[in-house]
């Protein structure tokens, strides 16, 4: 008997170097039915800054759906 997954690819959409931006973008492709997560927050004193970017990741067959809203985010602001 043989078990198959289901592996997902992630795809960047968008890098901050604030977590609250990034949390803020992922609640807004949440709020459009497009799951998100947060890579790369991983300062023990945000305060101080993070090592790396924030990146913003959806699943890759969700990637398209994901830049079309963002980029629509960026023409109404």
């Amino acid at each position: 008997m043989t078990m198959e997954t289901d592996k997902q690819s992630f795809k960047t959409v968008a890098t901050f170097t604030d977590k609250v931006m990034a949390d803020m973008c992922v609640a807004m492709l949440g709020d459009n039915g497009i799951p998100a997560g947060v890579f790369g927050a991983d300062s023990s004193y945000p305060s101080l800054g993070y090592s790396r970017p924030i990146e913003v990741k959806v699943n890759e067959s969700d990637y398209e759906a994901a830049m079309t809203i963002l980029a629509a985010s960026d023409k109404a602001e």
